[in-house]
Order: structure tokens, then C-alpha cells, then sequence
């Protein structure tokens, strides 16, 4: 019985696993994906615990320059599709071609977040009065922000087309772009230069119920980011005739891409700066995170630049971000207090 329990383990594959049933659980063979899971559970929280008065008082007041309300803007008009462009690539692309129970365990744990992580954008922009159709509406009418949302929609595109089949060497390579592209760049490009706009106005004591917000949103795409890696590096090393040198060389090709895509957006969002922030910092910035993310996945940085805002470690060390959840740096209070 133990025999048959260990066989039917290891006979458990992350994509094309023809016999396990992937519905089967137990036992675990990918311990990794399970505890992301965990993690994600533990990690719980809802917007509408964190108290927004502050903020609204500072919104109708003049404490905001005309840079800093624009910078806010853009990024509410980011993050209120970008979250769910995630969702929808998670329900309706991935999760039909991973042949794994607790990978699949994790991915409905993330859906939900990225459920809750629109809510978030939805509880500011009812809290502050603001106009939902442009804000929700603005990846329509910024092409910055256009732009890096159709780089991401195409790989979702690409995999719900009728005829995609991972069984094949061309498949499965589009899949693992499609991973790559949205853990990768979207959840560990995209989206960081948004924090460290909105956490900076934060250490300014500026919008703090949008900051911790944006806290607890950080804390969980390093999650998404971590397993996300977890996942690509175990693909790669059950298929490794995937990772060719040509498509490596694409996949660098695809984060440079990325990274010039983020850098317009910084600048549409930053066109004059404000204190402590310009927009010339976030190509240093994007640049240093695409490294960090091109190192996680086995490839060559291209940039060496460094981080120009050290500061940001203290709310995550970017450069440990797998260690990141192994103690308890982050304590989620119902009380709405963000305990660091």
C-alpha cells in the first residue's frame, strides 16, 4: 500500500499527466505548491477593514499636489483591471492545463485574492467619491496603461484559442510563456513600480488607508510571484527540452519588452515628479527588478542597476523574496493595524 501511495506521487505531473487523476489530492508530491496555499490562507484579509477617513479628508482638502493626485489616478486605473485580467488567465487559461491537484489548489486560493484585490480598487474609488467609469475605464483611454494590459491579454488570447494543446513541444512552450508573462512580468514587474509609487506617498503619511491597502496587495503577490516561480522552474525541469537556448533568448527578449512598456507607464504617471520620486528612477527601478526576476528563473541579468529605493526593504526584501514568508514578518490584525 505504502509502495503504491509513493508510486502514484511520483507519477504526478505539473502539465500533460495522463496517469494520476487530477482530482486525487493526496498524496502530495509538489510540497512547495501546498504551501502557498497555506500561506495564502493564512494571509486573509478584506478591504473594507481598513479605515478610509483619513484618506477622504485628505483627498477633498489641498494637502494633495495636482502630481500627486494624477500619480494616484493612474495607478487606481492600473490596478483596477490589471487584477483582474489575472483572475480571468488563472480561471479560464491555466488552470485547465495544469494536470496537478495542488497547484490547482493553489490557483482558486490566488483567484479569490486577485476577487478581493478588485474589490480593494473598487472600496477606494467608492470611498473617495471618484468616477468609477474613468477609472475603470482608463486602460482604454491611456495607452500606457493600454499597452501593458495587451501585452498580457495576447497570452491569455493565445491559450483559450480552440486548437492549443500543451501535448505538443510548440504548446507547451506557449503555455510557459503565458506563465512567465503573467508571474513574471505582470505580477513581478508590472505591478512593483505601482507599489513603490503608492508606498511612497505612504511614508509620507499621505493616503495611509490606500498604503496599507497596497501593503497587504504586496504581501500577496509575493506569494503569486513565489509560486509562480516555483511553478516555471518545475516545468522546466520535467520538460526540459522547453527551456531551448532559442527560447530563452525569446523569454529575455519578452522582459526587455516589458520593461521599456514599464517605463512609459511611469512616465505617463510621473510626468513632472514629485518629492522622492521621478520618473527616470523607475527605469532603474524596473530595470533592477527585472533582474532579480530573470535571476529566480535561471537566466542572465541584463541591466545591473540598483535600487533606488533602498527604503522599499522595509517592506520587502526584494532580493530574498523566497524567504520572505518563512517567519511571520507580517502580522494581518483584524483591527485593520498592519503589524511589520
Amino acid at each position: 500500500m505504502q509502495e503504491n501511495t509513493r508510486a502514484k506521487a511520483a507519477a504526478k505531473r505539473l502539465i500533460n499527466c495522463t496517469t494520476v487523476d487530477v482530482n486525487q489530492l493526496m498524496p502530495l508530491k509538489y510540497d512547495w505548491a501546498w504551501e502557498h496555499y497555506l500561506n495564502g490562507c493564512a494571509n486573509h484579509w478584506m478591504p473594507t477593514e481598513v479605515p478610509m477617513g483619513k484618506d477622504i479628508e485628505i483627498w477633498k482638502s489641498n494637502q494633495l499636489s495636482d502630481a500627486e493626485r494624477l500619480l494616484i489616478m493612474r495607478n487606481l486605473g492600473f490596478f483596477s483591471t490589471a487584477e483582474s485580467l489575472v483572475a480571468n488567465n488563472i480561471t479560464l487559461a491555466i488552470y485547465k492545463y495544469l494536470t496537478n491537484p495542488e497547484c490547482r489548489q493553489y490557483l482558486l486560493r490566488q483567484a479569490f485574492e486577485e476577487a478581493i484585490h478588485t474589490h480593494t480598487f473598487h472600496y477606494i474609488v467608492e470611498s473617495l467619491n471618484l468616477d468609477e467609469g474613468e477609472i475603470f475605464n482608463m486602460y482604454n483611454e491611456i495607452e500606457a496603461i493600454h499597452d501593458k494590459d495587451k501585452f498580457e491579454m495576447k497570452l491569455t488570447e493565445e491559450v483559450l484559442a480552440g486548437n492549443f494543446d500543451t501535448s505538443t513541444l510548440e504548446g507547451a512552450q506557449k503555455f510557459l510563456e503565458n506563465l512567465i508573462g503573467f508571474y513574471i512580468i505582470m505580477e513581478g514587474i508590472f505591478f512593483y513600480s505601482g507599489f513603490a509609487m503608492i508606498l511612497s506617498l505612504h511614508r509620507q503619511n499621505k493616503m495611509t488607508g490606500i498604503g496599507e491597502q497596497f501593503q497587504y496587495i504586496l504581501r500577496d503577490e509575493t506569494i503569486h510571484l513565489n509560486f509562480g516561480i516555483d511553478l516555471i522552474n518545475g516545468i522546466k525541469e520535467e520538460n526540459p527540452e522547453l527551456w531551448s537556448p532559442d527560447f530563452q533568448d525569446y523569454t529575455i527578449g519578452k522582459i526587455r519588452e516589458a520593461v521599456e512598456l514599464e517605463i512609459r507607464y511611469a512616465e505617463e504617471c510621473l510626468p513632472k515628479g514629485i518629492l522622492g520620486l521621478t520618473a527616470p528612477m523607475f527605469r532603474e527601478y524596473a530595470q533592477y527588478i527585472a533582474d532579480r526576476r530573470l535571476e529566480r528563473i535561471g537566466l542572465k541579468t541584463q541591466y545591473n542597476s540598483k535600487n533606488p529605493f533602498p527604503w522599499m526593504s522595509e517592506t520587502i526584501d526584494l532580493g530574498k523574496e523566497k524567504n520572505f514568508f518563512e517567519t511571520r514578518v507580517t502580522e494581518y490584525q483584524s483591527s485593520s493595524t498592519l503589524t511589520w
